[in-house]
């Protein structure tokens, strides 16, 4: 790994070629320093053109994450807020599982995401400029027993935040995705630590395609699109970061009142798939048919199935559409 390989991506942001003389007297480093930073750089799947007598340049401008930009989005409310961006991490939910005494309201940010945590043991797909990844910690004087619904109020609150830009299209699929024209756009996953009985701790984690390479969401064992195409504007990842994490900061502190119950109505106007037939898939490989009825108080999917009502909690158990072939 090199030290260099974030300062020199941030160089190259604008998208024009840089020379590695260039570069080298910028840094005040030899060229063979730069060629180390480029390599590492393209260890991670970042593609950078090297073209000899021009010299480095990225496909095209991004954007980083610039913490005074974030902080600045949040608001009033940023001084809630213990806000890191790293350059380069496996996971931002393992990086805060594993810390001790993380402080409330912690919320770490990765431009790079190596070993990105899905649900159901998948990768999150996380690249440079293309995407938002990152985690935030809320503690809750409620045990993790109370905490059910949580990844849907979450959910509540990334739709109130990309209506926000523009975004109305966008809808909610059961228990933690977005979805904007049957495709994903954006997940959620919630990892719980403490008693059942309180207190506790949530590490949300939320990532957000924002601008994906085409070969990188054809890869992609599922539908997915991101923000540059679902959007008309062009939106700015701190903007968008800081945003998020403002409706998060209403919607968690809300959550511990009054639970799921106090946003349920609104999830289901924004449910993708609300009395529609779907197939659940459950863990042992088997799948059961029916029409989603409702969502419960506590986020509890209900359908109704040959026999009867039946009731759904997230786990392990995926939802797909039945007429369209989405998958989870």
């Amino acid at each position: 790994m090199s030290n260099l390989t974030f300062p020199v991506l941030q160089f190259l942001a604008d998208g024009q070629f840089h020379s590695g003389e260039a570069l080298a007297q910028q840094f005040k480093v030899t060229r063979a320093t730069i060629w180390n930073a480029i390599k590492h750089a393209k260890s991670l799947g970042i593609p950078i053109f090297s073209v000899p007598g021009r010299g480095y340049k990225l496909p095209q401008a991004i954007e980083f994450l610039d913490k005074n930009a974030v902080l600045n989005a949040i608001g009033e409310q940023r001084e809630w807020f213990n806000l890191i961006i790293l350059d380069e991490i496996a996971s931002t939910n393992t990086y805060l599982m594993q810390q001790k005494n993380v402080a409330h309201a912690t919320c770490v940010a990765a431009h790079i995401q190596t070993k990105g945590k899905g649900r159901r043991g998948r990768t999150w797909v996380s690249q440079l400029g293309a995407s938002l990844t990152f985690s935030l910690v809320w503690r809750f004087q409620c045990g993790a027993a109370a905490l059910s619904g949580l990844s849907l109020a979450v959910g509540v609150a990334l739709m109130r935040t990309l209506i926000s830009f523009g975004v109305n299209q966008a809808k909610l699929k059961w228990p933690n995705d977005v979805l904007v024209e049957g495709k994903k756009l954006a997940g959620i996953l919630i990892e719980l630590h403490g008693d059942l009985d309180g207190p506790s701790m949530a590490v949300i984690g939320i990532g957000v395609n924002l601008n994906l390479p085409k070969e990188v969401i054809e890869a992609i064992d599922q539908p997915t699109i991101d923000l540059n195409t679902a959007s008309n504007n062009t939106i700015n990842q701190n903007f968008l970061l800081g945003t998020l994490l403002k409706h998060l900061t209403e919607v968690l502190s809300r959550f511990e009142q009054f639970g799921f119950v106090g946003f349920r109505d609104e999830w289901v106007n924004y449910h993708a798939y609300h009395q529609q037939p779907v197939r659940m898939l459950l863990p042992n490989g088997t799948e059961v048919l029916g029409l989603v009825n409702n969502v419960a108080d506590d986020g509890i999917l209900l359908v109704e199935t040959s026999l009867g009502l039946q009731r759904f909690s997230a786990g392990e158990i995926s939802l797909r559409a039945v007429n369209t072939g989405d998958t989870a």
